[in-house]
């Protein structure tokens, strides 16, 4: 139990009673102006962790995924092999066309 006249309790209790005195709220505006600033201070660390979050993202994304997929080959091979464009060409005729060569023995009939 402490005693009455204990002089470091006096001046504990002096201390509360004048920060009590002299303890008061700020200006309305004042504490606007606080929330606005920190509000704001919040949506730039948020914007500016979602930017980070998506530039990792794709960063990722470029350096874990292949740059050209492999080939894909068919789902079953063909029976036949295709034909190709020189094969639906008709056949050369058996006996060679010579285009006429002009004599000049030969000459157009006169007129």
């Amino acid at each position: 139990m402490s005693e009455p006249n204990d002089p470091l309790r006096s001046l504990f209790r002096e201390a509360a009673d004048r920060g009590q005195t002299q303890a008061g709220l700020p200006p309305f505006a004042q504490i606007a102006e606080r929330g606005r600033r920190s509000q704001r201070r919040r949506r730039a660390v948020v914007t500016l962790a979602a930017c980070l979050v998506l530039g990792a993202g794709g960063a990722a994304a470029v350096t874990l995924l292949p740059g050209d997929p492999a080939p894909v080959p068919p789902a079953n091979t063909p029976s036949r092999p295709a034909p190709s464009p020189m094969d639906t060409a008709p056949p050369p005729s058996s006996t060679p066309t010579n285009p006429p060569t002009h004599n000049a023995s030969t000459s157009p009939p006169p007129r």
